[in-house]
């Protein structure tokens, strides 16, 4: 059981809503913060502090249990006495990202994760889970937690920012709730926060399928004033405190935004009702960031900011795979081959592997057991060719001058120049596939050129297109289905 509380308008605690007083009974917020600390062979993990946060619950009580199998890492919150399970979510993390580094093959590192959930009436087993490497759920740390102790965090500091209503739906209850944070904003650039994350919204909802459910989100804001413009870039000589904690050259990839600051964040979120999180930064450099039901992140005043605000988004949001394979990244290939979590990517496996090409077994085979199988039409073939070979000799060009730039510390607009061109020639080039616009199994994704297979030739998650292939679509609508309710989406599979 969950503990009840009377919702009161949040303007009672310090924050703008832009509502009336809603009446409903939700439970408050429990966040328990702890560190995880390892390396690629162990995991350990402590715990920071348990929490109260000052607003309620903002998710759906009739939708505690997460049942998409999405997700590197699960957590349960059960009852101590019965075991019933209260509330689980799935989520990726930091770590589980720099784990599969080559720093994490020498040296131990610490990051500070949380876990959100319902506050519950009494003592509660929480348990982590993470996918073994044949992606099935093993238990990996157990913490026992009372509601009700005394070193449970009950402060209410004061709000770092007013809390802008970007748009207001409905109760945080009924909607997914996604609040947007800036950072690297001074206080007299507090207008240019507010107008990047309304237009960036508007991006947003201009997408499918996020546009045809756009009734079914709030959007909120909030940006705690910096001492300075803009965030951290190590790789440039460029270190900024900013209020999150956001830099540049996440793993050493120079494009790769992160903030590593959780408790920072968590502090800053909290004034808002939120279920997802997205950081604008305010610099121009091309860059983002985006992880399942963590957060994603984007640098606000590139002209590129667009496709990376929503493509990372997808990430954060729907778990969705980068189906890119040609840029440099910062991961080490896995050693075996197993079928991604991940509802866009697949490595085609069968009872035993994927027979030869031209094999009479392979349509068949592959087809059997593709996640997405109901989205091929009949006449196209599994694996679904295209011009792979040519796509990848100019790919490689590409990368050869975009490193060029980033060592000469060319202008950022070269960098974009550069981009305008790498996306009319692909727009070129997918335009004469034989298969454009059919659901497949085209081989490259998940930053490998073999083994693994993408959706459709072309897709936000795969260039730097405008739009999601249909099984990304999907994926999407399940999400917004699991917080929202009234969802008008028609949602198979």
């Amino acid at each position: 059981m969950f503990s009840g509380m009377t919702r009161r308008t949040f303007c009672a605690i310090g924050l703008l809503f832009a509502c009336s007083v809603i009446t409903s009974a939700a439970p408050q917020t429990m966040r328990l913060d702890y560190y995880h600390t390892g390396n690629a062979k162990q995991e350990i993990f402590s715990i920071d502090r348990a929490v109260i946060e000052p607003l309620p619950w903002p998710g759906d009580m009739d939708q505690t249990i997460d049942n998409t199998n999405l997700g590197k890492y699960l957590f349960e919150v059960r009852d101590a006495k019965t075991q019933r399970l209260l509330y689980s979510r799935g989520f990726a993390s930091i770590f589980g990202e720099w784990e599969t580094t080559d720093e994490a093959i020498n040296v131990m590192r610490s990051f500070s994760e949380s876990l959100r959930f319902p506050a519950p009436d009494g003592s509660v087993d929480i348990r982590l889970k993470k996918r073994d490497k044949h992606n099935a759920w093993i238990d990996l740390w157990s913490t026992s937690l009372d509601p009700q102790g005394i070193f449970v965090d009950r402060s209410r500091p004061p709000a770092p920012a007013p809390l802008i209503a970007i748009q207001k739906m409905g109760d945080p209850a009924t909607k997914v709730d996604f609040v947007i944070l800036g950072d690297g904003y001074t206080r007299a650039e507090t207008k240019k926060f507010e107008a990047d994350a309304r237009r960036l919204t508007e991006v947003l909802f201009s997408t499918s399928p996020f546009k045809e459910h756009r009734r079914d989100f709030n959007v909120w804001a909030l940006c705690p004033p910096a001492n300075e413009s803009g965030i951290s870039r190590p790789s440039t000589g460029v270190y900024h405190d900013s209020p999150l904690g956001t830099t540049y050259d996440a793993f050493g990839s120079e494009r790769y935004v992160l903030s590593f600051d959780n408790r920072a964040l968590r502090k800053v979120a909290q004034y808002a009702p939120y279920e997802f999180i997205e950081i604008l930064a305010n610099n121009r450099t091309y860059g983002g960031g985006g992880i399942f039901n963590l957060y994603s992140t984007v640098a606000a005043d590139n002209a590129f900011a667009n496709y990376v605000f929503v493509h990372e988004f997808g990430h954060h949001f729907a778990g969705l795979a980068d189906e890119y394979y040609t840029s440099s990244v910062a991961y080490a290939a896995a050693a075996e081959r197993v079928e991604p979590w991940e509802p866009n990517a697949t490595a085609l496996l069968s009872g035993t592997s994927v027979p030869p090409a031209g094999d009479p077994r392979q349509a068949q085979d592959a087809r059997a057991t593709l996640k997405w199988k109901d989205l091929v039409s009949a006449g196209t073939p599994i694996p679904t060719p295209w011009n792979k070979e040519t796509f990848e000799a100019y790919s490689r060009e590409i990368q050869k001058r975009r490193a060029q730039i980033r060592k000469d510390n060319r202008p950022e607009s070269e960098m974009e120049a550069l981009f305008r061109e790498e996306l009319e020639h692909e727009q070129s080039l997918f335009a004469k596939e034989k298969y454009a616009g059919h659901v497949g199994a085209f081989e490259g994704a998940i930053y490998e050129a073999k083994g693994y297979y993408r959706p459709e030739v072309d897709c936000i998650m795969f260039s730097r297109a405008d739009h999601f292939c249909a099984v990304c679509r999907r994926a999407i609508e399940k999400i917004i289905a699991l917080y929202s309710k009234g969802s008008g989406a028609n949602i198979s599979g």
